[in-house]
């Protein structure tokens, strides 16, 4: 909706009018909380600043006096409240405004320590101001550190923040925060253990990138709006405004809950009461973190309420934002050899959190998920997601139960807990056995018994079983090995054999050539790298620390290494064998049918999960750096797996940028590689960008043999886009466009050449599941591809 000039013209002048009318307060004056005088009026008496009722005391602050619920608007040092009922506000004569309580120091107020003030003011516009010594110049005034509202005329500016209170009797500073971000983006977050990340957010503005000096501005007329450098018009977040009336006031507030209203009273009708009339959510539930740790939100006749997980219960039950807790430890519990049976799996289904996995195990059924989980002594929960299992520790959050989601997750709780039907949900269990300790060796002593038993009758049987057996073990070590230890050791020799000369070729990359070989004791077959001269002149000592971190990583989206060579100037690595070949064969050289819209759909969730992996939840962050087809592999099963990750750059965890030589391939490599800018994460996510593309339209990124329009991939995208015509993107005619459309705007999102304004890889993740809304991606020139 577009905001007139003349529109403009009247909130001004009327805000120009009220502000003239305003009190006049003069140094020496006093308030106290049960006084005669609690608080200074303006003039109309519409706003009032002094002393109101808090939990367990007082505090002060600005409160709209004009109306029966005296909604608070303002509130002064957040941090130190409640103050008691025998503090007393002063005006001083030398200009400080404080608060003075019988034990302990003056407190300054405004916070900025203003000394020689004048004067101080009560205006009708809700605003307080304290004048400079010629009573006229602003020294400071409370429109410009706004705590948790905006009244009309008043301002976010870029860095500033709204934070709720604790609760609506208690002014304290409380679990969520509205940003208005440097970049124009107006941002909501959990106010509790979060950084400022996308990742973290819960409402957006969808304005990234129109920054800088973007304003969050309240008129008079109940519109509010998003305005750069105070003129340029960006977005209007209440489309439509809202009820209208000359004497109407309106003021927005950042909720106890999360959620930012605009809030409306007309002054000419005292029989109607305050009503909301915008909200930046209609799901009382879409704070995050509302329930605290360990808990979740639910809305019953129309009032967000929270509920611990099974077998938890609330810190304290007056205060849900406390959140939920066990009553025992279950990791003491669970190493207890006693424990015989103690625990059992619950489920919670349609429940979703904050994914801080530790690993995610090889379970590809509920039941196959419950068991890892129960039989690992660290594992407290687990979240099921389709086909994937992901273990965690506690506490959770950000928990969410609701339809939409069709995850299960799954918990671990005293079997006694289900038993006795403590759980006032009823929630279904999956009981899966422990296998008790005493069993175990009372079953082994008896074999043992047998066995000895065995001996004596039938030396010569048990000398050709023991030998037998010994041989066996021998043939088996190598699948042991790769199973349960790790990367193993391989001599240059054995790998020579393995592959049979290094005879049949699979491919080359950038690192060095690829190989078939068969593991002969195991008959398993394996891809062999032997990687160039160069890069094996890197080192004994690099080799083997990347080797290291090669080997603790583990994720089904990521090429498993079984083992290495580290031999004179010899390197190599062994990987599983992929039997599908790479994703540039699929996509490129295949002759037959390309893979269907949901195959292409699937591989570019399973490669994002996989870099996501490498950038957030390896021990030593990971960047591939050469993001690309030919580095992404496909098995039996369609599943597609990144490989040459461990010759990578790795960066420590309190590392986020690095300088280094250019990596990478031709026309996936990001333009910060050739500005000589630090690298970060977010060469990846350009990469992705590029190869999501390719999968999407099934043709490679350069190809000169189309015409020139569309020989730059990324370049023919963008024109696509801007056209609304991304259908001729795709060879099916039935491609959903909206889909299309959305996949789109995320590889757009991923190839701006600003490395700020691409998302993380777990933000694009989220944007492939359609969990949060895609923005649209803002215009910019391509240049030509180097």
């Amino acid at each position: 909706m577009a905001i007139s000039m003349a529109t403009y013209i009247v909130a001004i002048s009327f805000i120009f009018d009220i502000a003239k009318a305003q009190s006049n307060i003069t140094g020496g004056l006093s308030l106290t909380p049960t006084g005669a005088t609690t608080s200074w009026l303006s003039p109309s008496r519409l706003y009032a600043f002094g002393f109101y009722p808090q939990t367990a005391g007082y505090a002060v602050g600005i409160y709209i006096a004009g109306i029966p619920e005296r909604p608070v608007v303002w509130t002064a040092r957040r941090d130190i409240l409640p103050l008691s009922n025998n503090a007393t506000l002063t005006f001083t004569t030398d200009g400080s405004l404080i608060v003075e309580q019988v034990a302990g120091q003056p407190i300054d107020i405004t916070g900025s320590t203003i000394v020689g003030a004048s004067r101080a003011s009560m205006q009708d516009n809700g605003n307080f101001v304290l004048y400079s010594s010629d009573g006229i110049t602003v020294a400071w005034q409370s429109f410009d550190h706004p705590t948790d509202t905006l009244l009309a005329g008043q301002k976010l500016v870029p860095v500033q923040r709204l934070f709720s209170s604790v609760s609506e009797t208690d002014q304290s500073i409380g679990i969520f925060k509205l940003t208005m971000q440097i970049d124009g983006h107006l941002v909501q977050f959990p106010n509790v253990g979060t950084d400022d990340t996308t990742a973290s957010s819960y409402w957006e503005s969808g304005t990234p990138g129109t920054g800088p000096d973007v304003t969050l501005n309240l008129d008079s007329d109940g519109f509010l709006y998003l305005l750069q450098d105070s003129a340029v018009f960006i977005r209007n977040l209440t489309q439509g405004g809202g009820p209208r009336s000359e004497k109407a006031i309106y003021w927005m507030k950042i909720d106890v809950d999360g959620i930012f209203r605009l809030y409306y009273h007309d002054l000419s009708n005292t029989s109607k009461n305050t009503s909301v009339i915008w909200a930046s959510s209609t799901n009382k539930c879409a704070g995050r973190g509302l329930c605290g740790v360990n808990g979740y939100c639910f809305v019953m006749d129309d009032v967000a309420r929270c509920k611990c997980s099974p077998g938890f219960e609330f810190v304290n039950p007056e205060s849900w934002r406390l959140g939920c807790q066990r009553n025992y430890s279950t990791m003491e519990s669970c190493k207890d050899p006693d424990a015989v049976n103690s625990f059992q799996m619950t489920t919670l289904n349609n429940a979703n959190w904050e994914d801080a996995a530790y690993a995610i195990p090889e379970a590809s059924t509920q039941e196959e998920c419950s068991f890892v989980c129960l039989n690992d002594c660290i594992c407290e929960v687990a979240l099921f997601t389709g086909r994937v299992c992901r273990l965690q520790k506690l506490p959770l959050r950000y928990m969410e139960v609701k339809d939409s989601e069709s995850n299960v997750g799954l918990i671990k709780v005293y079997a006694s807990y289900v038993t006795n039907g403590s759980d006032p949900t009823n929630i279904p269990s999956i009981h899966i056995k422990k296998e008790r300790p005493m069993e175990i060796l009372v079953t082994g002593i008896s074999l043992i018994s047998f066995a000895v038993l065995i001996l004596l009758l039938s030396g010569v049987v048990v000398y050709r079983a023991k030998v037998w057996t010994y041989r066996k073990i021998s043939e088996n070590v190598n699948v042991q090995l790769f199973n349960d230890v790790g990367p193993r050791a391989f001599t240059y020799a054995e790998l020579e054999g393995t592959t049979d000369g290094f005879r049949e070729e699979l491919g080359r990359g950038s690192f060095g050539i690829v190989y078939k070989g068969i593991i002969e004791s195991s008959n398993k077959l394996v891809a062999v790298k032997k990687l160039k001269e160069e890069l094996a002149q890197e080192g004994e000592r690099e080799f083997q620390t990347e080797m290291k971190v090669i080997g603790r990583t583990h994720h089904r989206n990521l090429a498993k290494l079984l083992g290495y060579c580290c031999e004179g100037p010899e390197r190599l690595l062994v990987f599983e064998y992929m039997t599908k070949g790479s994703l540039a064969d699929i996509l490129f050289e295949t002759k037959e049918s390309k893979p269907c819209w949901e195959q292409r759909i699937r591989m570019a969730v399973d490669i994002a999960r996989g870099i996501l992996y490498l950038h957030e939840e390896c021990e030593t962050v990971i960047i591939h750096c050469d993001i690309k087809p030919q580095n992404i592999l496909m098995n039996e099963y369609g599943c597609a797996k990144i490989s040459d990750f461990g010759l990578a750059k790795l960066l420590e965890h309190d590392q986020t940028k690095t300088f280094t030589l250019i990596r990478g391939t031709k026309g996936y490599v990001a333009p910060e590689w050739h500005k000589k800018l630090p690298i970060t994460a977010k060469v990846d996510v350009y990469s992705y960008g590029i190869v999501l593309f390719e999968i999407l339209c099934c043709r490679r990124s350069v190809d000169s043999s189309l015409p020139v329009e569309e020989a730059i991939l990324e370049e023919w995208v963008y024109d696509c886009y801007e056209a609304d015509e991304v259908s001729k993107l795709v060879y099916e005619k039935d491609v959903d466009k909206r889909k299309l459309d959305r996949m789109i705007k995320i590889g757009l999102w991923c190839i701006q050449e600003d490395p700020s304004l691409r998302p993380s890889m777990k933000k694009v993740l989220l944007m492939l599941e359609g969990t949060v809304k895609i923005p649209e991606p803002p215009n910019r020139e391509f240049s030509s591809v180097v």
